[in-house]
């Protein structure tokens, strides 16, 4: 004799964190005991990470110069190989260890690992080797959180032809989102939200972000983080945030939410 029980669909409950490369060192307890509670709640978490200050260590040790625009790092065909490699070689398995010794089953990728992040060229011109998403392996990121399993990824993706690219890390986490369909998007910055006049603003809303960059309140490597922010919230993602390493800080919507 078989029995069954009836049972409700479970709806996903998935979250996007990306850390940004200046938070990598300096995650605390409170990090690693707050994901280990959002897992143990039922959420998937995928974790996508830069690594600014430690490629900007091996740039200068290698003598090579950088610039960025609209918060872009501009990747030079000497630059590339160093990114890849400190991101990849460095930064990511670094993380990982992190997470592993703090009890949280994560797994590296790079775009390159069953061609994660298939990407074309940005903008050469202005930006030399810096990639533009075209695909992103969800059913490689399905299977993994199916068991358990954080993937952790690094922001460099290849062209068809195999050769690396630089990503904004905020970009990777707001196109890895909209893939899985995550209910949240959360960027975790040095910045504990985005700050005008001084002052972090609890709630904003995409008229207020688009009033603040025209008129220069929000800059440089702020854009990128917005803009992502902006692109999952059009796409259907119902939350993004920008926070602190406490996860708290700016939430922002697409319109007013009046009581």
């Amino acid at each position: 004799m078989t029995t069954s029980k009836s049972t409700q669909p479970t709806a996903l409950k998935r979250i996007v964190i990306k850390l940004g490369g200046s938070m990598l060192e300096g995650l605390n307890e409170n990090f690693f005991s707050n994901f280990k509670k959002l897992q143990a709640s039922g959420h998937e978490i995928v974790i996508v990470h830069g690594g600014g200050p430690a490629i900007n260590a091996a740039l200068a040790a290698n003598g090579v110069t950088t610039t960025a625009i609209n918060g872009i790092r501009v990747t030079s065909a000497e630059a590339i190989g160093i990114v890849q490699s400190t991101l990849i070689g460095q930064v990511n398995p670094a993380l990982v260890h992190q997470l592993n010794k703090n009890g949280i089953q994560a797994i590296g990728l790079s775009g390159y690992d069953s061609q994660l992040l298939e990407c074309t060229i940005l903008d050469e011109a202005t930006y030399g080797f810096v990639g533009e998403i075209q695909q992103v392996n969800t059913p490689l990121l399905e299977t993994l959180l199916q068991h358990g399993i954080t993937p952790v990824i690094s922001s460099i993706g290849c062209t068809i032809e195999g050769n690396p690219l630089n990503i904004n890390a905020d970009t990777v986490a707001s196109k890895v989102a909209l893939a899985i369909k995550a209910e949240s998007l959360q960027l975790v910055t040095d910045t504990p939200g985005i700050k005008i006049g001084g002052e972090v603003q609890e709630i904003v809303t995409s008229e207020k972000i688009s009033h603040w960059i025209s008129s220069g309140d929000i800059y440089g490597g702020m854009i990128p983080k917005v803009t992502a922010a902006l692109d999952c919230l059009t796409a259907g993602i119902p939350s993004v945030e920008i926070v602190g390493d406490q996860l708290s800080g700016t939430t922002i919507l697409q319109q007013e939410v009046y009581a």
